[in-house]
């Protein structure tokens, strides 16, 4: 396959569909023997950013963290796939500045079918306030307001999703059609 190295930029709430969308993606572009990085939010919390809380500094801060492996990566050939909620646009853009082929993708799902579909119960705890800082309850989360790609997996499946995705990334000249 042939491709430059660029920052797929996954951005959304919990249970959006980031990961597991990002992971077919990943599965794909290995097939096709390009190289490819994932950094998932919840891995790089557990070893990039242990010891980080959620705090507003603390999310801006781990999310700058992501962007600049995800900068290395890519600027050295690599497909840098982040999955991570970053959900301040500030900061989100302070990252699209430093990375030189960045490509946001907003993962859209609406509250009320986050709440019916999380296993965990967490947004029912962030909502009967036993959570605090959670994004998109009692903490903001801040859409994308020009990302290059979105999709709503409240309406597509995560495979159609993918999809959409790797044909906006072949039409911005990022993969090969042949790959």
């Amino acid at each position: 396959m042939t491709h430059k190295g660029f920052t797929l930029w996954f951005t959304g709430l919990s249970g959006a569909g980031k990961t597991t969308v990002s992971e077919i993606l990943e599965k794909r572009l290995r097939q096709a023997n390009a190289k490819v990085e994932v950094l998932d939010g919840d891995i790089v919390r557990t070893n990039l950013s242990k010891g980080l809380g959620f705090s507003k500094e603390d999310r801006d801060i781990n999310i700058k963290r992501i962007g600049f492996v995800a900068e290395l990566l890519s600027r050295n050939g690599v497909i840098a796939i982040t999955a991570a909620i970053s959900p301040y646009r500030d900061v989100r853009d302070f990252v699209r500045s430093q990375v030189e082929n960045f490509v946001e993708v907003y993962a859209y799902c609406p509250l009320d079918t986050l709440v019916e579909r999380d296993v965990k119960g967490l947004y029912k705890k962030a909502l009967a306030g036993e959570i605090t800082n959670f994004t998109g309850v009692s903490d903001p989360y801040e859409p994308p307001e020009n990302a290059e790609i979105m999709f709503d997996s409240s309406k597509e499946s995560p495979e159609e999703s993918a999809e959409k995705i790797w044909a906006k990334l072949v039409d911005l000249d990022f993969l090969s059609p042949d790959g």
